[in-house]
């Protein structure tokens, strides 16, 4: 993923490959599973982590199917395979389409002219409009002619259309054969056993409470996209070609923010040395960088964390965020070394990466962060913080392996500082000027500008969420006709486009996320609760952030999540916070 030499970079994936291969092998040894389910049945336990540890091997074990008949093995083998398969190729349909359409430039009208000029002309004097995100996007959300905008919304919901909706009814039915062999009644309730969610049943309460809390903003925010979209284009029915549009058309109007401008006050050195301070005065923790250390290019920064009270080393994370050619595209995070407990009493040290892609400094022209960029920073080094303060004994429950709906926690609650004012003077400054920092304006522009439509934008996420889980908690569902039902009920009476199936173009309902795609929401849910609870009188409040570290953080999969955060909050995390944040800054 990092190193400059593509030799290298082969020889650690087909290592990586190597490993997998024997990690898989062990998770399906009979006779360890036989020793450990002996010890775990005895009940000698030495501790409570090591009772939840021995449980954990013996779920994992059976979740592999080591307790299978012979011929059951053969064909949960055989069904895995066929999983793996499929779930293959419906992501390489989408990533080999070249589907586009042919417009004309007058077809394009409101599209900036740069735009206009990236696209590939053809000797007739069409422009190539090839159906990717970079193009669709924009031309949703600015092309004036609503014509344009349905056929482009409408091509693009139906690429790989019968072939990935074929492959995914497939799939789905393969994956409840798969779960029924374990002795599960359905694929969701397989995996949702080990999340805080724990049912499907717990997981539509929790996605129709959700949207049935934010229809009355959401009808509000769609009757002002109505009125524009009359003003401007008489009485036609509203479509979902017309939601991007209007959107954007409403922000230019009630928001006065210049994003470009924005960017000029987030040099990525003072950013990344100002969330540092903020960790650091919230977490009572200290961050030095290690000079004349080895690393794999000289644009790599380590860093050392230690506690401020004890003085005790907590762990390393490394800084490698400046593209190269052949380096792993995406901002991410990656747990290089787990923390844990050895026998003879030392802690092993855990050590994080942080990878990205800002371009390399030239001259003294220092390299600016567009906000969103500002905000993915401060999420993902919560990560690398939380792994780095996780206590946990085993090496199992260090590392970022925490589950879906939880590990997501800390860091939808931590980007909450990218949007108070307090928090973005820290990390900010003009980059000719850097004790200038950001505006009180900008800093309520940029909020209102996250929170601008949130009610339907969630409302999309929550159709997709109930669809993920209605397909995975049931044997045989018509995806097509489920999708029909639902988008009119959730969406507020807009139909879904004629022609069109999301279901063959969501990667996400086939690798990663299958049956826990609702995840993403439920942990900004808890992160909001958690916010109203603990933070948002005092954003930099030590005892609270102390608190948050040693209750939250250090456990890591050593207790139940809920458990976790349920002591942390003294009660079980709510929805009416989040539901407040929404509806506080409405239009």
């Amino acid at each position: 993923m990092v190193s400059p030499s593509n030799d290298i970079r082969k020889a650690s994936a087909e290592a990586e490959s190597r490993l997998n291969l024997h990690f898989l092998t062990c998770r399906k040894r009979e006779d360890v599973y036989r020793v450990t389910k002996a010890f775990a049945d005895r009940g000698e336990w030495l501790g409570y982590e090591a009772k939840r540890y021995t449980q954990c091997l013996v779920k994992e074990f059976e979740r592999n199917g080591v307790n299978l008949a012979p011929s059951k093995k053969k064909e949960l083998e055989n069904l895995g395979a066929r999983i793996e398969e499929l779930s293959l190729q419906y992501a390489q349909n989408l990533s080999m389409d070249n589907s586009f359409l042919l417009l004309g430039e007058s077809e394009l009208a409101g599209m900036p002219l740069q735009f206009i000029k990236s696209l590939e002309k053809t000797e007739d004097g069409k422009l190539k409009v090839f159906l990717r995100s970079h193009n669709v996007t924009p031309i949703l959300e600015h092309c004036k002619i609503r014509a344009t905008r349905k056929s482009i919304a409408v091509a693009y919901g139906q690429r790989c259309g019968k072939e990935n909706l074929d492959i995914l009814e497939n799939l789905v039915q393969i994956r409840h054969k798969y779960a029924q062999l374990l002795g599960y009644s359905n694929y969701a309730e397989f995996t949702l056993e080990s999340r805080m969610a724990r049912t499907s049943e717990k997981v539509f309460e929790f996605l129709e409470d959700i949207s049935e809390n934010l229809s009355d903003l959401a009808m509000e925010e769609l009757n002002v996209l109505k009125d524009l979209k009359r003003r401007e284009d008489g009485d036609s029915p509203f479509g979902m070609e017309d939601l991007l549009y209007y959107m954007k058309r409403a922000e230019e109007q009630h928001l006065d923010l210049d994003l470009g401008e924005v960017k000029q006050y987030f040099p990525v050195n003072l950013v990344m040395s100002g969330i540092f301070k903020i960790f650091q005065d919230l977490f009572g923790i200290r961050i030095e960088e290690n000079k004349d250390v080895e690393v794999w290019h000289e644009t790599v920064c380590l860093f050392s964390v230690t506690d401020v009270s004890s003085n005790e080393l907590l762990g390393y994370f490394y800084l490698d965020i400046h593209s190269r050619e052949g380096k792993y595209a995406h901002t991410c995070v990656l747990a290089l070394q787990n923390g844990n407990l050895s026998s003879n009493g030392t802690r092993q040290i855990p050590v994080a990466l942080l990878l990205s892609q800002c371009p390399k400094q030239i001259d003294d022209n220092p390299v600016l962060l567009r906000f969103s960029e500002v905000v993915t920073f401060f999420h993902e080094f919560t990560h690398v913080v939380h792994h780095i303060c996780i206590r946990a004994t085993f090496s199992r429950f260090s590392g970022l392996r925490l589950d879906a709906d939880f590990i997501e926690v800390p860091s939808k609650l931590l980007e909450n500082w990218c949007y108070e004012s307090i928090s973005l003077k820290i990390m900010s400054g003009y980059y000719q000027d850097i004790t200038k920092s950001v505006t009180s304006s900008m800093c309520t522009s940029l909020r209102r500008k996250r929170d601008l439509f949130s009610g339907l934008r969630l409302k999309q996420e929550v159709l997709l969420c109930l669809i993920d889980q209605f397909i995975h908690s049931s044997e045989n569902v018509d995806i097509l006709e489920l999708l029909k039902h639902l988008h009119p009920k959730v969406m507020l009476g807009i139909p879904l486009l004629e022609g069109t199936n999301p279901a063959s173009c969501f990667p996400q309902i086939v690798i990663g996320s299958e049956a826990i795609c609702y995840s993403y929401i439920w942990s900004e849910v808890v992160a909001a609760d958690i916010f109203a609870a603990k933070f948002q009188e005092d954003l930099l409040n030590q005892y609270a952030g102390l608190q948050f570290r040693n209750k939250v953080l250090a456990p890591g999969g050593a207790k139940d999540s809920l458990e976790i955060l349920s002591d942390y909050l003294g009660r079980e995390p709510a929805i009416h916070s989040f539901i407040e944040s929404k509806t506080r800054n409405s239009l």
